[in-house]
């Protein structure tokens, strides 16, 4: 990341900087990612609110699946359609958080129901919680305290593939090697 002029750790307490380490194919430079668009910036709960009544007047459909959703440098939320790619709702910017969070309606508003950090772009890991929870009470949201889909990512020291761990089994699901305990999918982004 310094080769982007940004440290490892980010200085504001959010924790680790997350850049993309996903198929090249999918960066939205240059001709690629998918064209879904850019994700929304959501900074307020007037802002939040504007956004769910746009889709909500659309289809009732849309707002009952997850939304692809990252968490910017400055701690602002972004959110594009489930099906968009994690790097294009950053503008393939390097990010706090990044996964997939589902809203409801209740009696006071809007809440989030779900949101886990499944992001296969940026692979983020769990402990970027705190940079999402700050971003959903900036905006006003009840959320449920921690990720309700937990995603646990791992790179394999020995074959170099990314993996997901299930079930905290931690081999390798291409070459059974064991796992690191450890967050280390992306070398350059470690302290």
């Amino acid at each position: 990341m310094a080769e982007r002029g940004v440290a490892a750790e980010t200085a504001d307490g959010f924790g680790r900087a997350y850049r993309y380490v996903g198929p090249p194919e999918l960066w939205p430079g240059d001709g690629g990612g998918t064209g879904t668009g850019r994700g929304q910036p959501v900074r307020t709960a007037g802002e939040f609110a504007a956004w769910a009544e746009e889709r909500a007047e659309r289809t009732a459909a849309e707002l009952a699946e997850p939304f692809t959703f990252v968490v910017g440098l400055g701690g602002t939320l972004r959110l594009a359609p489930r099906r968009s790619e994690h790097v294009d709702c950053a503008s393939g910017e390097l990010v706090l958080s990044a996964g997939e969070i589902g809203f409801r309606r209740s009696r006071d508003g809007w809440e989030v129901e779900t949101v886990g950090n499944h992001s296969t772009g940026y692979c983020p890991d769990t402990t970027s919680w705190p940079a999402v929870t700050a971003a959903l009470t900036l905006v006003g949201l009840p959320h449920p305290g921690a990720f309700t889909h937990a995603a646990v990512f791992r790179r394999c020291p020995r074959c170099g593939n990314c993996n997901l761990v299930r079930e905290e089994h931690y081999a390798c699901a291409f070459c059974d090697a064991d796992l690191p305990e450890h967050w280390n999918v992306d070398e350059v982004a470690l302290p």
